[in-house]
This record gives structure tokens, sequence and C-alpha cells, in this order.
């Protein structure tokens, strides 16, 4: 199974998409990484996906 990650604005409004990911472990140390550039691309929140199900979220990329 892939994982992915959806990239949202604050209003929840999907705003774009994560490559995919074979493992959670790499698709959360990607957003760990990532995090800084993709708030200065106006993402607010981001969602894990397991395929097509969530696994968890949304969760803010501000303090």
């Amino acid at each position: 199974m892939s994982w992915s990650w959806i990239f949202e604005d604050a209003d929840g409004t999907e705003v774009g998409r994560s490559q995919l990911f074979e493992s959670r472990g790499d698709a959360e140390s990607w957003v760990g990484e990532a995090f800084g550039d993709l708030v200065e691309e106006g993402v607010d929140q981001v969602r894990l996906l397991e395929g097509d199900v969530e696994v968890y979220g949304p969760m803010s990329l501000h303090p």
C-alpha cells in the first residue's frame, strides 16, 4: 500500500498532494523535512493517507 499527504489551506480546501511513499515512516520523514517549504507555498495543514484511507489529520503546519 502507498502513503501520501493531502495539502490543505486553513479552510480545509485541498491545494495539492505529495508524491507517493512506500512506507508511513518515509512519508512522515518527508513532511518533517518539507514542512517549511509547504508553509511558504500556502499549505496550512496536511492529512496522511494510506491508499485512499485517511490515517490522521488535519495536522497543522503552524506552531
